[in-house]
């Protein structure tokens, strides 16, 4: 089937080795009315059989991408003609073709060609005065064409690609307009690289880690998988499901304010609280349960470092303590010795977190008061439940916790350089297993200190709002921060392997 272009004074047609391109219109209902505005045709409707070829689109086809400027046609020399443009005569039409030139001209001289609009100001000047020594007669005459002045018109004029003449271009103009394509391109690519679109992310790993804390965007994908089926999907929301999780990743990864994040993405502080609080909420349900569990023994031992294979085959765990310090400081409840309860002064939080040998975190508790002992700690945590018989806990030496770990019927064993060096002065037996359990020491260490750069909101100060207690859960929101955070870095890559 022949298409020919529906625009009015195109005169391309589809015929055998054609180069053009001739596309339907869009089946998107707003798409397809840019297009029919585009096309400029009092009345008309398109239908089946209506075509608009290639030479309409700035860059020879059409583009899907809505911030494409070639999503709609927009390349049309020739406007469509009306009933009384039709019976104009040919004195008028040329008259309109000298202003479209006079109005390449003013953009030359504008875009600094100002040598061509010289030029051509000095040929007008050179045909003025013959036209003022011309006879009175010369208006009837200059209706009268030669051959030979046929022929020069000709020579000035030429056939464009929608088969209207125009006046032949200079090739600097073509050259100008090449560069000006090429500066839009790279003005796009750069705010593109600038915004925080889920597009300037995909191919960007830098931008996904100093942003997220996350390896790469496939990760980032994966938990947005995991969130999408519990996120809102409100239509008049002004941050979509990406920004939004993202919006919290960097609130957690570079404990930005909520001022700033509202200013990056646009919206309201009140939308930010309401957003972190929400996307929080959700991960703490739904990715936390995910990354954070406890093994099981079979995967401990099918897993363990070389370091610990020969010293403590039977290693469950390895235990530590953190502690976050409080934007302000709170007043909490302490039992004394007498029935009566006092207020005491909480400057800090401090929680245990348990860390598998391969360096997975596989334990964290609530965040306690600072002045909470490790034992009353780990006792009120539910660490202990976790533990089987035969079980080998790895601790500091200040960690009193002996006795709760034989309750379990585990065993509790010591890996600080004061224990050991004590150990050393019963038995030299045990001097070339030191440098194994002062590297075990390290490595849980380098566990925490690893989540706590890469999500710097758990270094501290922790703002009031997040140390409320939600009802519904009993727990804060700060502490859900840090089992998410925890979450978070089992997804990437942990601590170096023990060796």
């Amino acid at each position: 089937m022949v298409h020919t272009c529906v625009v009015a004074g195109c005169r391309n047609r589809r015929t055998p080795g054609t180069t053009l391109s001739f596309y339907r219109f869009p089946r998107d209902p707003e798409r397809k009315q840019r297009w029919i505005a585009a096309v400029n045709r009092e009345g008309w409707v398109p239908n089946e059989g209506s075509r608009l070829c290639s030479t309409h689109f700035i860059s020879g086809k059409q583009v899907k991408n809505p911030r494409s400027p070639d999503y709609v046609p927009s390349v049309f020399t020739s406007a469509p003609l009306s009933p009384s443009m039709k019976e104009a005569s040919a004195c008028e039409m040329y008259d309109k073709q000298e202003a479209q030139v006079e109005a390449a001209n003013a953009l030359l001289f504008l875009q600094g060609q100002g040598r061509f609009l010289e030029a051509h100001g000095q040929t007008r000047s050179q045909e003025e005065p013959e036209s003022v020594s011309s006879s009175p007669s010369s208006c009837d005459e200059e209706d009268i064409k030669t051959e030979d002045d046929v022929e020069e018109e000709m020579s000035l004029t030429s056939v464009n690609q929608m088969g209207s003449p125009v006046k032949n271009i200079p090739p600097d103009y073509e050259s100008s307009l090449e560069a000006l394509k090429k500066e839009n391109v790279e003005l796009r690519e750069s705010l593109e690289k600038m915004s925080l679109t889920e597009a300037s992310f995909k191919n960007d790993p830098e931008k996904v880690r100093f942003y997220t804390g996350l390896p790469n965007y496939f990760v980032f994908e994966t938990v947005m998988l995991l969130l999408v089926p519990h996120m809102k999907g409100d239509k008049n929301a002004k941050l979509s499901k990406f920004q939004q999780l993202l919006l919290t990743l960097m609130r957690l990864r570079l404990d930005l304010k909520n001022q700033d994040l509202a200013y990056r993405f646009g919206v309201k502080v009140a939308t930010v609280t309401r957003t972190v609080h929400r996307i929080i909420n959700i991960m703490f349900t739904t990715l936390v349960p995910t990354a954070v569990f406890w093994p099981s023994r079979v995967e401990l031992r099918k897993n363990l470092p070389a370091a610990l294979l020969c010293t403590y085959p039977d290693c469950a765990v390895i235990v530590d303590c953190f502690r976050v310090s409080l934007e302000k400081a709170l007043n909490v409840d302490v039992n004394q010795e007498v029935a009566s309860t006092a207020l005491t002064t909480v400057n800090e939080l401090k929680y245990v977190i348990g860390v598998a040998p391969q360096g997975v975190v596989t334990f964290v508790s609530r965040g306690s008061p600072g002045h909470v002992s490790d034992k009353n700690l780990v006792e009120s945590s539910g660490l202990l439940f976790k533990l089987l018989p035969g079980d080998v806990v790895l601790a500091e030496h200040d960690f009193d916790i002996e006795g709760l770990v034989e309750a379990r019927k585990a065993e509790l064993k010591i890996t600080s350089r004061c224990c050991q060096s004590e150990q050393v002065g019963e038995d030299f037996s045990l001097v070339g297993t030191l440098s194994d359990k002062v590297s075990v020491h390290r490595h849980v260490g380098k566990v925490i200190d690893m989540v706590k750069r890469r999500y710097s909101m758990l270094t501290g100060p922790v703002e009031s709002p997040f140390t409320l207690v939600d009802h519904t859960s009993n727990v804060s929101t700060f502490d859900k921060i840090v089992q998410v955070a925890c979450a978070l870095n089992n997804l990437c890559i942990s601590a170096a392997p023990l060796e």
